[in-house]
C-alpha cells in the first residue's frame, strides 16, 4: 500500500460534475497542499442535475462544467478532463474504458480515485447507475486495459500513449471502507467547493449541517474520534 508522501500523481475519475467535492475534495487538498499532481476525468456533464428548466440546449451542461471547474481550483486542481458522455445513460463498456485508459495512459497517476462499482444498501446515494458504470470502467481500465500494451493498440499506434501500471486504486462510496482520511484540516475548503456547485446545492435546506454531520460520521466510525471529519474509501491494490 501506498504512503501519503509516495503518492506524486493523482487521477480521479467521476461520473458527474459535483462527484468529488462530496467524496474526496477534503483528500483532495491534502494532496495538493503537499504538492502533489491532481487531475480530474468527469466523465459526464451533469446536463440531467440541476433544476433550472431554463437551462436547456446545453445550458445546465455548460454551468455544471463551469462549476465544477471553480470548485476544483478550491482544492487546487487546475487540469479537469470532460469527456462528454450522456448524464443518466452512461455504460460500462469497451468504449468508455477505453476513454478512461487513455486518461490513465496521459496522467501515468500513482494513485486513482473513483467510485464503487458496488451498490451500497446502507446509504443509497453512492449507489446511482452513473457512480457504479464509472466505477465498473475505471477499475477495468486501470486493470488489466491501461496496463496492457495490447489493449486498445491504437493508443500507442496513434496516439503515442505507453502503457501504464497504476499502484492502487481508492473506491468512495463502499459500504465497508477500509482506509478513513482525516479531512479537519481541509474540510473548509471542501465545503467552499461543494459550494461552488450553486445548480446542486444551494436550494437544499440545511445542507452544510448534513455534511458536517455526515463526515463526522465517517470519522468516528473510521476511530478517529469526536470533532473530526473524515473521507472513507476502499483501497485495492493492484500490483
Amino acid at each position: 500500500m501506498l504512503s501519503e508522501n509516495e503518492i506524486n500523481r493523482v487521477l480521479v475519475v467521476t461520473a458527474h460534475p459535483d462527484d468529488a467535492e462530496f467524496a474526496a475534495a477534503g483528500t483532495v487538498a491534502r494532496l495538493t497542499d503537499r504538492g502533489a499532481e491532481v487531475v480530474y476525468c468527469v466523465v459526464t456533464d451533469g446536463d440531467a442535475g440541476g433544476f433550472d428548466r431554463a437551462l436547456d440546449g446545453g445550458g445546465m451542461a455548460e454551468l455544471r462544467r463551469a462549476e465544477q471547474t471553480a470548485a476544483a481550483k478550491v482544492v487546487g486542481v487546475h487540469d479537469l478532463r470532460f469527456l462528454g458522455y450522456r448524464d443518466g445513460s452512461v455504460e460500462p463498456g469497451l468504449g468508455l474504458r477505453r476513454d478512461i485508459a487513455r486518461v490513465v495512459r496521459q496522467v501515468r497517476p500513482d494513485l486513482v480515485i473513483t467510485h464503487t462499482p458496488e451498490r451500497n444498501y446502507t446509504f443509497i446515494a453512492p449507489s446511482h447507475p452513473d457512480h457504479r458504470a464509472v466505477g465498473g470502467a475505471a477499475l477495468d481500465a486501470v486493470y488489466p486495459d491501461a496496463r496492457n500494451p495490447y489493449a486498445f493498440p491504437e493508443l500507442l499506434a496513434d496516439e503515442g500513449l505507453e502503457a501504464w501500471a497504476v499502484p492502487e486504486v481508492w473506491l468512495n462510496g463502499d459500504e465497508s471502507p477500509n482506509h478513513h482520511v482525516d479531512v479537519t484540516g481541509t474540510f473548509d475548503r471542501k465545503l467552499a467547493a461543494l459550494r461552488a456547485h450553486v445548480s446542486q446545492t444551494s436550494h437544499i435546506e440545511g445542507f452544510e449541517d448534513f455534511i458536517r454531520e455526515r463526515f463526522a460520521f465517517l470519522a468516528k466510525n473510521g476511530g478517529l474520534g469526536e470533532g473530526r471529519y473524515a473521507e472513507a474509501f476502499r483501497r485495492v491494490p493492484t500490483v
